[in-house]
């Protein structure tokens, strides 16, 4: 187990201390009603959602820690689990302009991003922007559009901006995009390359719903449909993101973040050498940041100015198990990412909070008091 000292993050202070952070490491300033008020406008956003879509609470509410995060994310799942539908019922509830985009392998990159064309009556050529210039992009099967065409996401992704003919045009924010692919066809299917992968901040896997909630959609569904209520706003999201990253991460918390991803690239150091031979190549350094702005994101929705473990366990799975690749006997053996990750979890310990208050351990803590660690 390396020493803490090596763990400290990279944007820690001069006194060591996690942006956000008091100097004496046991807690930021005091919490107001903010969070509890944002709280409860993102709960209404995700039961609107809900009214919609039956069950799949874990991906309703990835898309909404996704969104705060403004991280982009990729759901998998068999056709026909309302993976389109939800994301659809989503864009209603939170706002702003939406774009569906179906990926087919006859697309080029000037259908999704834009190109140049010659006006005539001006003898000169503008730009014709595509249909990315929205808040929230559906790139529909994804992994049906060959590498050029999944390769012209990458800048509008990581930088929030096209460049068109040596012109770069900012998107408008909030901008996310909300992938969905196929996992059980083989033909006529473009995997995402890693580095395409790396890009998202989630990868949520969708599956059946449970006979309860098959026969609920069968009641639900087989009327008139219902329809989401819109909620939010751009406006309000941009206000929601910016409260997102002021959610307080102790300092043990990021470095419990850090060694985890660590884990993944030297599992012998952490006493999981049965993980050496099964990862070939661990998480990137883009698996840390995803986990704090997705434990950030995940803790405000909870109503809380600061981030415990349990949001790091909460969203580890799906942001750190499509970054790492298996190696050959690995695959063949049937393992999967999320169980590498369920192993890492359940070997690396975490910081344990202390709470100021008699309450008792296993009292559930009020929703402003920040712990300390030990």
């Amino acid at each position: 187990m390396p020493p803490r000292s090596a763990a400290t993050p990279a944007g820690a202070g001069r006194s060591g201390q996690f942006p956000g952070q008091a100097a004496d490491g046991r807690g930021a300033p005091p919490a107001t009603g903010a969070n509890a008020e944002a709280a409860t406008v993102l709960r209404e956003a995700i039961s609107q959602v809900q009214r919609v879509i039956v069950g799949q609470e874990h991906m309703v509410e990835q898309l909404m820690v996704g969104l705060l995060a403004k991280g982009h994310i990729l759901l998998e799942g068999v056709p026909g689990v309302a993976k389109t539908l939800a994301v659809r019922s989503f864009s209603t509830v939170v706002g702003g302009a939406f774009s569906r985009i179906q990926f087919t392998p006859d697309l080029v990159p000037s259908d999704i991003v834009g190109t140049r064309i010659y006006r005539q009556s001006q003898e000169k050529f503008d730009i014709e922007l595509g249909p990315v210039f929205v808040n929230f992009v559906l790139a529909d099967e994804i992994n049906r559009a060959p590498a050029k065409v999944q390769s012209a996401m990458l800048e509008l992704m990581a930088e929030g901006q096209v460049s068109i003919g040596g012109e770069s045009n900012p998107l408008p924010k909030p901008f996310i995009v909300i992938a969905t692919q196929n996992p059980v066809e083989s033909e006529g299917v473009y995997p995402l390359p890693e580095a395409q992968r790396d890009r998202f901040l989630l990868k949520v896997d969708v599956p059946y719903p449970r006979g309860n909630e098959e026969f609920e959609i069968l009641r639900r569904m087989s009327v008139e449909p219902p329809t989401a209520t819109p909620v939010l706003n751009p406006d309000r999201i941009r206000e929601l993101q910016k409260q997102a990253q002021d959610v307080f991460v102790h300092n043990l918390v990021a470095e419990y973040i850090v060694r985890l991803v660590m884990a993944t690239r030297t599992p012998s150091e952490f006493n999981l050498t049965d993980l050496e031979s099964v990862i070939q190549i661990g998480c990137s350094p883009r698996a840390t940041l995803g986990l704090v702005a997705a434990s950030r994101a995940l803790a405000l929705i909870h109503g809380r100015d600061y981030v415990l473990p349990t949001d790091v366990q909460a969203v580890a799975k799906d942001v750190m198990s499509h970054r790492i690749v298996l190696g050959f006997d690995a695959v063949a053996d049937n393992v999967s990412t999320a169980q590498v990750i369920e192993r890492i979890l359940a070997v690396v310990p975490p910081p344990t909070p202390v709470w100021n208050n008699n309450s008792g351990r296993g009292a559930q803590p009020p929703a402003q008091q920040q712990p300390s660690y030990r």
